[in-house]
């Protein structure tokens, strides 16, 4: 066993026996998922804190449990009563960490992961020297959707949602069953199956107009895990797309829409204008899109599209030269 296995493993069963007071009659399934191990390494960690215990190590002076898969208790902990303490270096991520969540609307609850914080910062100390500044803030207000959502969530319910979608320029009504929170990039987002498209969605708390809570649990399918979420910010591939041309003063607008780079290995040019491609939902709204950038962004493979804009921007520009009918 490693250096840096055999220290985890003295962690995990240092933190053991107060975990297994905290909770009796615990299972081997819980306390795995809770420490972050399978069930298995669990009963093997139980059968070595048989043989901990106190000097002179006579049966009186050894942690004694009783156990089962399905049941353990602690019925002498030979003295380790408390979790182990944290350093300011193992302090100082949940804190950054508790603030970002905190930052962004939405994900946690903003009181709890305060009092979260006001018990780590009273474990470390005023000598931990973590550096680390509370902000005096609330945090960013929640709308009343956010709040119905993170209780959702919370209750494992169905969710109908009205929600605003950048890419079709439109706001549709949605069934979903809630799978969980997440922050991406600094936004909060609930993450759901989304029953009209099949499929797992995120959806941005931003953009969530409406959620009511339904009279029926959330019923994802099984097997929906992190995998399937990974394609979340994937467009999806019946949707058309489109290649263009992004100057640089308007390349913040990737961050808003279904927009890639058409070479992600290429070397960003703060002075050359970006390839990439865009998936969007109709072409009258690419038309309408494009054409509010007044030039910066450009359609390159689809001609169609730019002769829309064309006619659109040559409309605009004889209404602007027209004169009035009763001009002097």
């Amino acid at each position: 066993m490693s250096t840096a296995a055999a220290t985890s493993h003295l962690t995990r069963l240092l933190v053991m026996v107060p975990y297994l007071q905290a909770h009796p009659g615990v299972s081997a399934a819980t306390a795995a998922r809770d420490l972050g191990t399978t069930s298995k390494q669990i009963m093997d960690d139980l059968n070595q804190l048989w043989m901990c215990g106190l000097p002179g190590y006579s049966p009186g002076d050894l942690i004694d449990l009783s156990f089962t898969e399905e049941s353990i208790e602690v019925t002498f902990s030979a003295g380790i009563d408390h979790p182990l303490r944290l350093t300011a270096a193992e302090a100082a991520p949940l804190l950054i960490a508790l603030r970002a969540l905190i930052d962004t609307a939405g994900v946690v609850d903003t009181g709890a992961a305060r009092t979260a914080i006001a018990k780590i910062e009273a474990a470390m100390g005023p000598s931990s020297g973590s550096g680390i500044t509370a902000p005096k803030d609330a945090g960013p207000a929640e709308s009343d959707a956010v709040v119905v959502v993170r209780a959702a969530v919370r209750d494992k319910r169905a969710l109908r949602l009205r929600y605003y979608s950048a890419s079709r320029d439109a706001v549709t009504d949605r069934i979903v069953d809630p799978v969980r929170l997440q922050v991406v990039e600094g936004n909060g987002y609930l993450e759901a199956w989304c029953r009209d498209s099949d499929g797992i969605r995120l959806f941005r708390f931003d953009r969530i107009d409406e959620a009511v809570v339904l009279d029926e649990p959330a019923t994802p399918p099984p097997g929906t895990d992190d995998s399937a979420a990974l394609g979340l910010f994937e467009s999806d591939p019946a949707l058309p797309s489109a290649l263009i041309e992004i100057d640089p003063d308007v390349i913040w607008v990737m961050e808003y829409y279904l927009i890639e780079p058409a070479d992600p290995d290429a070397v960003p040019d703060s002075t050359k204008p970006l390839l990439a491609t865009m998936t969007y939902g109709s072409a009258e709204w690419l038309t309408r899109f494009i054409a509010s950038f007044g030039g910066k962004i450009r359609v390159l493979d689809n001609p169609d599209v730019s002769t829309a804009i064309s006619d659109r921007a040559a409309a605009a520009l004889a209404m602007y030269l027209q004169e009035p009918s009763d001009s002097l």
